[in-house]
C-alpha cells in the first residue's frame, strides 16, 4: 500500500501531517506536482515532477497507483479515476471519496463547473483551517488503519 499526493494543491499543513504519518507508520508516499517543492529527506518519501499542463499530475498518479492505495486530493475527477482503479481518496479536509460517493460528488462538481462557465459566481472553498487539519489527521489515521489491515489479509 502506498500514499499518492496530488501535491500542487495540497495545503502545507496537510503535507506536514502526511510526512509525520509516513515516518511513523513506515508507509511509502509519493508527491506528484508540476512545480518543484521541498520534501523531507526520507527513504519513504519521493517527489515526482511532471510536465506543465492541466491534469498532468493527476494522470500520472492514476497511471502509477494500485488497488488498495490511498490518494490525497481534493480534485474530484482525479478521485473518480483513482476509485475506479480500486484506490481510496481522502481530501485535505478529511472527506473520504470512495465508490459509494464519488459519482454524486463528480456530478455536483460538473454542475458547478457548468454554472461557472455560464458566468454564475459560485464562490470558492473556505480557507484551510485548524479544524480541517485535525479532521484530515483523524480521518487519515482511521483510513490507514483500515487499509493496512486489508493489505495484511491473505488473498
Amino acid at each position: 500500500m502506498q500514499i499518492w499526493v496530488d501535491a500542487d494543491a495540497c495545503p502545507g499543513e496537510a503535507k506536514e501531517v502526511l510526512y509525520k504519518t509516513s515516518k511513523r507508520l513506515q508507509i511509502a508516499m509519493t508527491l506528484v506536482a508540476n512545480q518543484m517543492m521541498f520534501v523531507p529527506k526520507s527513504n519513504l518519501i519521493r517527489f515526482e515532477l511532471v510536465g506543465a499542463g492541466a491534469n498532468v499530475a493527476d494522470q500520472r498518479i492514476v497511471e502509477l497507483l494500485s488497488s488498495g492505495d490511498l490518494v490525497i486530493s481534493a480534485d474530484i475527477p482525479l478521485a473518480a479515476a483513482a476509485v475506479a482503479k480500486g484506490a481510496t481518496v481522502l481530501d485535505p479536509r478529511g472527506n473520504v471519496l470512495d465508490a459509494e460517493n464519488v459519482g454524486s460528488r463528480l456530478a455536483v462538481r460538473n454542475l458547478m463547473d457548468d454554472l461557472r462557465g455560464s458566468g454564475m459566481e459560485t464562490g470558492g472553498p473556505a480557507a484551510y483551517s485548524a479544524k480541517n487539519k485535525q479532521d484530515f489527521a483523524n480521518q487519515l489515521d482511521r483510513l490507514l488503519t483500515k487499509l493496512l489491515r486489508q493489505a495484511a489479509k491473505p488473498k
